[in-house]
């Protein structure tokens, strides 16, 4: 109880961290920095309409959506991130000091809108978002977490270079960038893959997790404990960042009796990463 409950303050935290970022940074600066929150930004200076009004009119229906064709990816957490971060933008509208120039607002901006991002993440919450567009791209089209995330983000700066200018784009792209970064620091302290050992002797459940829940592969060989000689299946996998977090979720939620280590990866070259996904597709 304890557990989910810290989870929760984790997530209010940090969207209302998100708010004070976007209030006080980023829409100032008009830096559409990716996302709903960057649409949000365009049709403010587009329109003038209420950036809340704008985000819970994108996320609550990208929500169902998302529930009905991604369902078990999909909680009360994600539907909580989803509601209250346009509900604390809404409330930190006024906030009392705002930042115009864009290069302090991109460091600044992306590195407090990391933060929030990162403690929602580390509630194992989610602002939902086009991260339920992501997801889809990702199931439907086998795109990695990241790429999927990339190409929306990037389609949100491209727009904005026409609403805006390209100079404003490419302040969007530093926050952006610097956002990714500090997300690592708060979220899991590393780097963006993650290298999972998994030494368990439920085998078949965690097969189960990392091949459906997680699209990846991964190699086995047996181990022995060094005090009770017990043979266990060692499984080791490489996953990105939001992929670590969310099989770290299911292997705590579904309760396997499994030792897991995650270390970090880098210079990943393989099918997944620098290669397609082939034996994910059955090829």
């Amino acid at each position: 109880m304890a557990k989910e409950a810290r989870s929760y303050v984790l997530m209010l935290i940090g969207t209302f961290i998100l708010g004070i970022s976007f209030n006080a940074f980023l829409l100032p600066a008009k830096l559409a920095a990716g996302g709903v929150v960057g649409i949000s930004t365009i049709l403010y200076e587009l329109y003038q309409w209420n950036p809340t009004i704008v985000q819970l009119s994108i996320n609550i229906p990208l929500f169902f959506v998302g529930y009905a064709l991604l369902g078990k990816n999909f909680s009360v957490k994600t539907l909580v991130g989803t509601v209250m971060l346009p509900l604390f933008i809404a409330a930190t509208a006024h906030i009392p000091f705002k930042v115009h120039d864009p290069m302090l607002a991109s460091i600044y901006g992306g590195i407090l809108t990391g933060v929030g991002l990162g403690l929602v993440f580390r509630g194992n919450g989610s602002t939902g978002g086009t991260t339920i567009i992501g997801q889809l791209l990702k199931k439907y089209f086998h795109f990695s977490s990241g790429f999927a995330q990339l190409l929306i983000d990037a389609a949100v700066v491209i727009a904005a270079m026409f609403v805006f200018n390209l100079e404003l784009a490419l302040y969007a792209m530093i926050a952006i960038f610097i956002t990714s970064k500090v997300i690592d620091l708060v979220q899991l302290r590393t780097s963006s893959s993650k290298l999972v050992l998994i030494i368990t002797d439920q085998e078949e459940e965690v097969r189960r997790l990392i091949h459906q829940e997680i699209n990846r592969g991964f190699t086995k060989i047996w181990s022995e404990g060094g005090y009770s000689k017990q043979q266990k299946a060692l499984l080791f996998s490489v996953v990105e960042q939001s992929e670590a977090v969310y099989l770290k979720e299911l292997l705590q939620t579904q309760g396997t009796d499994s030792f897991v280590i995650f270390l970090n990866a880098s210079d990943i070259m393989g099918r997944g990463f620098s290669l397609p996904k082939d034996y994910m597709r059955g090829e």
